[in-house]
């Protein structure tokens, strides 16, 4: 079962990105805080949104998205920044059911786009996903600006 996710699911989400941080071998970038997360899930504004996917009443898996904007086609879009699901229950269409859940989000708010990105590596990944549809967006690349250069580059900035 998928669901909009609830403020007492934090933990089980936090979880849950620690799990995926390994699988990414991205543990030294985790910093997150079960705090944060209620705040940016649950905050007014709130800076993302999160649905999770539930088996037998424990959260297996979930999916955090936000909204983005396209220029080329002045509309609102969504990203996906995660999708995950425990290892255990891959293969048994939750992972589908959330990614078709934040779909069924941008077509009801009128978006004509969902984005998010994916390991070159993460080979099971892009058959799941080229599998329903998507599509790769050869020659885009990622961009990232953080600690250090994200300050010295700030630094240089007037202010407006």
């Amino acid at each position: 079962m998928v669901r909009a996710a609830r403020p007492a699911d934090v933990e089980a989400i936090l979880g849950l990105i620690r799990e995926l941080a390994q699988y990414e071998r991205l543990e030294h970038q985790m910093h997150a805080s079960a705090a944060d997360l209620h705040a940016h899930l649950f905050g007014t504004p709130p800076a993302c949104e999160a649905l999770v996917a539930e088996a037998a009443g424990r959260v297996v898996g979930y999916a955090v998205f936000l909204g983005a904007y396209s220029t080329f086609l002045t509309r609102p879009t969504l990203y996906l920044e995660d999708l995950y699901v425990t290892p255990q229950m891959r293969g048994t269409g939750l992972g589908k059911a959330l990614l078709a859940q934040v779909a069924a989000v941008a077509v009801q708010r009128r978006c004509p786009r969902l984005d998010w990105t994916v390991l070159e590596w993460n080979r099971p990944a892009i058959d799941f996903y080229r599998r329903l549809g998507a599509e790769l967006a050869d020659p885009w690349r990622l961009c990232r600006l953080d600690g250090d250069a994200l300050a010295r580059l700030a630094a240089g900035a007037g202010t407006i």
